[in-house]
């Protein structure tokens, strides 16, 4: 079950997901709930953003699922918003926890030749560490 968290200067909710039930999630739904879950993230990083005034954290989390997802007809859009997905990751961590310890280009790595589960986990991980801060 995931821990709800409200995100300090706002009234909007964090959630600190389990990361193997990310993937389960994902698996189980043949893929429906990895896209509702991207979505969320950058939605909760947006909140995140706009608290702290950092524009870099702010961005629309609808486009960002769109790029995932009818983006691939044009091939990059996924890429693009995959990697700047995971330096919001990264610019969260630094934000709240005063430093990081995620990789972008790891997790992006991971994603690139096929291991994209690990780079969920990662992802999802990285992002609890955020939400236990606040």
């Amino acid at each position: 079950m995931a821990e709800e968290v409200v995100i300090r200067g706002t009234s909007h909710i964090a959630k600190r997901r389990i990361p193997l039930g990310v993937i389960g999630l994902s698996l189980i739904t043949l893929g429906i709930y990895g896209f509702v879950w991207y979505y969320k993230i950058n939605n909760e990083m947006n909140a995140l953003g706009q608290a702290t005034g950092d524009e870099y954290l702010q961005n629309s989390p609808g486009t960002a699922l769109l790029a995932v997802t009818l983006g691939i007809l044009i091939i990059v859009p996924p890429f693009v918003s995959f990697w700047r997905t995971n330096k919001r990751i990264e610019r969260s961590q630094e934000r709240v926890l005063g430093s990081n310890n995620f990789s972008p280009v790891l997790s992006f790595v991971l994603t690139l030749i096929g291991l994209g589960f690990i780079s969920t986990y990662l992802m999802q991980s990285n992002l609890n560490q955020v939400w236990e801060r606040q």
